[in-house]
């Protein structure tokens, strides 16, 4: 492999890492915050709860493998001396941002298997989550399209 076919390698194995990473701190969190504390809803709320809480305990399995994925390649691109921390972390913001739009979309409106919260007027609520999610991958692709050159930086950290 040339070396400018190796730097473009790494430069895409930092953001699927932060992609991945992003992913499962997505939904650790909205499962930890959602499910768990504020016990809003379930992963899945159309049958029992003992079922909801089954499928809570799979999507937080879910979080934590996707996590520790992302983790698994930093780990081997630090140590290449690869690894672009803002090229991660534009991935890690396109990851925890596609992953809350999908939620928001498909599985509260087009699935169906559960709201952010079950209230008279959702549309805030609605609102809120699907604009944070917009937010979050806007500012992933300006990360990811400022550190498109990264393979220059290849050689550290930065």
């Amino acid at each position: 492999m040339g070396e400018r076919s190796e730097a473009l390698n790494y430069a895409s194995r930092n953001i699927w890492a932060g992609i991945l990473f992003g992913i499962g701190v997505a939904a650790f969190l909205d499962e930890t915050i959602f499910h768990q504390l504020l016990a809003w809803h379930h992963f899945y709320d159309q049958s029992t709860k003992s079922v909801g809480l089954i499928s809570d305990g799979l999507f937080h399995a879910f979080s934590w493998f996707a996590t520790i994925g992302g983790l698994f390649i930093v780990a081997d691109l630090r140590r290449r001396h690869a690894f672009h921390f803002k090229r991660w972390w534009g991935g890690e913001l396109l990851g925890s941002g596609c992953f809350q739009l999908y939620d928001g979309t498909i599985q509260h409106k087009l699935m169906k298997i559960h709201q952010i919260r079950y209230v008279d007027h959702i549309l805030p609520y609605d609102l809120i989550w699907n604009g944070i999610a917009i937010i979050l991958i806007i500012a992933g692709i300006l990360l990811t399209y400022q550190t498109r050159d990264s393979r220059k930086h290849m050689g550290g950290t930065a």
